[in-house]
């Protein structure tokens, strides 16, 4: 019998290589745009390598009520794409992979939308085209489900509307959702795991778990790929 698996994630700029696996191990990947930005998460910075050493590159924002959700969310006027690609240039251009990436961040970041969520899915989807994952994309708001739900609720309640029976969340959501909770709603839950991988960076010392772009500069697009379909376990 054919298992339907959906992962939902909020949507982050160029994220560690898991976000990438949790998209790939999924019949369908759905990306929150109805839910609060968060000041201190993730969405709109991640970490890479500057000299050996990491470092975080941001998008900045507009300055805005912080009750608002991602999608009312808009990047400051101020905001220099080409200043943020020439860091990256900076960065890694002795990185074995740089002449085939470059093009792919440029397409990323000059994407022209102000909108915070628009301006994240495009990456999203960038990088999936880039890397062959070919997981459906689907925006949370699209979904017919009361979106007033929280936490498992909402979870299961946009499980049931897809038709999935398969829920795949990161393995650091053990303590957040119960296997149980889930199966008396008729759902299977998964947790993916995502398995160390070390490759040679610029300096001696390896820095695990940065944004996909720094993958992406060091890997081929064939081993980062096949990383992103294998490199990981499901519980």
């Amino acid at each position: 019998m054919f298992q339907m698996k959906i992962a939902i994630m909020q949507p982050y700029l160029l994220p560690y290589i898991g976000y990438w696996q949790l998209i790939a191990a999924s019949d369908a990947f759905v990306v929150y745009d109805n839910i609060k930005y968060t000041k201190k998460g993730w969405i709109n910075r991640n970490r890479f390598l500057i000299n050996g050493a990491e470092a975080v590159f941001s998008l900045p924002l507009r300055k805005d009520s912080d009750f608002l959700d991602v999608n009312q969310r808009y990047l400051a006027d101020s905001f220099d794409r080409e200043n943020l690609l020439n860091r990256f240039r900076e960065a890694y251009r002795k990185a074995p992979e740089f002449s085939s990436v470059m093009p792919l961040l440029e397409k990323i970041l000059r994407n022209p939308a102000a909108n915070l969520f628009e301006y994240i899915f495009g990456s999203i989807q960038g990088v999936c085209d880039f890397l062959g994952i070919k997981t459906p994309l689907v925006v949370s708001s699209t979904i017919d489900c009361d979106h007033s739900l929280k936490s498992a609720e909402r979870v299961q309640a946009i499980c049931k509307s897809l038709g999935a029976d398969t829920y795949v969340n990161p393995v650091g959501g053990m303590e957040l959702y119960s296997k149980e909770d889930f199966a008396r709603n008729g759902i299977d839950l998964k947790f993916l795991k995502a398995l160390p991988f070390e490759y040679l960076q610029s300096e001696n010392t390896f820095v695990p778990w940065l944004s996909i772009l720094d993958v992406l500069m060091f890997n081929s697009k064939e081993c980062t790929a096949s990383q992103v379909s294998s490199g990981f376990s499901l519980e």
